[in-house]
């Protein structure tokens, strides 16, 4: 006669004891995700401004395609243009990313993003 051992409550104390901790894990790994995305759009906001700038020499034009290039929130995004001599202008694009992942977040510090392209000015038409 075989005995039957029983370890029901065991598999239920590991999964309560290891539930937490990957759900932790899920979410640093998205906070992380998002970190990453927000880079990726700044970069080419960098790179959409840079081009505006290259092609109109007015004033706003790179800050207006930087905002119009992304879907990040305008009163976080911060662009800069100057020029870099040789013909050349230089955009640069800050972006200050809330770390807003339940749990995560409030643990890290926002993130400042940053990107810079630099582009030859086109020849007026």
């Amino acid at each position: 006669m075989s005995r039957r051992r029983e370890d029901g409550g065991q598999a239920t104390a590991e999964l309560a004891l290891v539930l937490p901790v990957v759900c932790l894990l899920t979410l640093a790994v998205v906070q992380v995700a998002l970190v990453a995305r927000a880079q990726l759009l700044v970069e080419h906001a960098a790179r959409e401004g840079a081009r505006a700038a290259a092609v109109d020499p007015a004033l706003g034009a790179a800050a207006a395609a930087v905002v119009a290039a992304v879907p990040l929130d305008p009163s976080r995004l911060e662009t800069t243009v100057t020029e870099a001599g040789a013909g050349r202008v230089r955009v640069e694009v800050r972006y200050r990313l809330l770390t807003d992942v339940p749990l995560i977040g409030p643990l890290l510090d926002d993130v400042d993003l940053r990107a810079a392209t630099t582009m030859r000015r086109e020849p007026a038409p």
